[in-house]
């Protein structure tokens, strides 16, 4: 069928009331080139709980860089994520897991930072500890599986890791988390954050809907308080090893709002 005759006929079913529709095209992917991201990891864990996150975020163009908090108290976070933030040009994407929550909390107030993200995280308001937020909830079903030792300091068994904190995970991983974590000290569980960022940052909660160690009804009721865009993972408290792309897209989608407000 020649050019001529393809015309002609589109012409005649136009007025003869055909409609042709076509597929809708995807809108293209913002260009994210540039925008900073800080990752800021949890309790018993380190900067490397990242890695399969991070080079997702990389394929978009995306600055990210992982905090290696101390893990000594909500101050000494707080200072250590402060000093990467200073160091970038430009808006930040602050990403918080776990205790890494009450981190971006604090840390988020930083005028470089416009989007707050929590992943399976805590997210406290103003003068308010973890323990405040606890209060009156039952214990949680790992509070056996801690061990201290002589400087106050927490870590979790093997088994409790194995059932409770990575129970979706292979052997070999459960092991060599429990092998690498990082002592948490046992009061800061009581370190308060005295202005809560998220009542000035727009937020982002990925909720692990298989936690054993942060309720998701808990979550979930942090995520309505702070008026956060919510998203779920199908995993145990670390999605970012089962399902790292459920939370690149959070960390995508906070980036995109953040570089499309510019």
């Amino acid at each position: 069928m020649n050019k001529l005759l393809k015309r002609s006929l589109f012409s005649a079913l136009i007025l003869a009331g055909v409609f042709v529709y076509l597929p809708a095209q995807a809108a293209p992917a913002v260009d994210l080139k540039g925008e900073n991201v800080v990752l800021v990891h949890g309790a018993f864990a380190d900067g490397s709980s990242w890695a399969k996150v991070i080079p997702l975020l990389q394929a978009r163009g995306l600055n990210v860089v992982a905090v290696q908090n101390p893990t000594t108290s909500l101050a000494d976070d707080v200072t250590a994520t402060k000093r990467v933030v200073e160091k970038l040009t430009g808006p930040v994407v602050l990403v918080g897991h776990s205790w890494g929550g009450q981190v971006i909390t604090q840390a988020g107030n930083d005028n470089k930072v416009d989007a707050l993200v929590y992943v399976s995280a805590f997210a406290v308001d103003n003068g308010q500890s973890i323990n405040d937020l606890l209060k009156g909830l039952p214990p949680p079903v790992w509070a056996s599986a801690l061990q201290k030792d002589s400087g106050s300091a927490l870590t979790l068994t093997t088994q409790g890791i194995v059932d409770d904190f990575a129970q979706d995970l292979s052997p070999t991983q459960q092991h060599v988390i429990a092998a690498t974590q990082t002592p948490w000290p046992a009061a800061a569980i009581d370190d308060k954050v005295t202005t809560a960022a998220w009542h000035t940052k727009p937020s982002w909660f990925v909720i692990s809907d298989k936690d054993r160690m942060i309720d998701p009804k808990l979550q979930a009721a942090m995520a309505h308080t702070i008026g956060a865009t919510v998203s779920h993972a199908n995993t145990s408290h670390l999605p970012m090893f089962k399902d790292p792309q459920a939370v690149a897209d959070a960390i995508i989608a906070a980036a995109t709002k953040v570089r499309q407000a510019q």
